[in-house]
């Protein structure tokens, strides 16, 4: 795996990997968010789901999570990847490292870096049930794309 804090996967994650690199003498407390793909979804039985990403913006998003970090809780140190492709039930979708000090700031600054991912990156799913499948739209689940996944149109071009 590569040595890179923020990464777009399509293959599995090793979790050893994410938190290797928010290791360090001076960290007291390493937290990790592992986030994993669920069966039941709103009383409804999901089958897979197909993650997809426009990397170069989403690891540009994932930096700037950290920015955010840094300039909340200074002395962390933030590692995140996200798989994309088809995930399977119980398959790992993204993981989430913080190296502090201390504990306190490394839990705030883990569960702040979740949130903003779902608000601000790039990266969208589609639900696959036993009944169908429907593209779910923006990670927050309230920007619909009812005609499939969003367009999005290269910067370069």
């Amino acid at each position: 795996m590569a040595d890179q804090q923020f990464e777009i996967l399509e293959t599995p994650i090793e979790t050893d990997e994410v938190i290797k690199k928010v290791e360090r003498r001076e960290a007291g407390a390493i937290t990790t968010f592992i986030g994993t793909v669920r069966e039941w979804t709103k009383g409804k039985k999901t089958l897979y789901l197909e993650y997809q990403a426009y990397k170069p913006m989403a690891v540009k998003m994932l930096k700037q999570i950290d920015h955010e970090i840094q300039a909340q809780w200074p002395d962390t140190k933030l590692a995140i990847t996200h798989r994309i492709g088809r995930l399977d039930i119980s398959d790992i979708a993204v993981v989430i490292a913080v190296s502090s000090p201390h504990r306190k700031a490394a839990y705030q600054a883990n569960e702040y870096a979740i949130e903003r991912i779902k608000q601000i990156v790039p990266i969208w799913k589609k639900e696959h049930w036993e009944d169908g499948e429907t593209w779910i739209g923006d990670q927050l689940e309230n920007v619909p794309y009812p005609a499939g996944k969003p367009e999005i149109k290269d910067e370069e071009s």
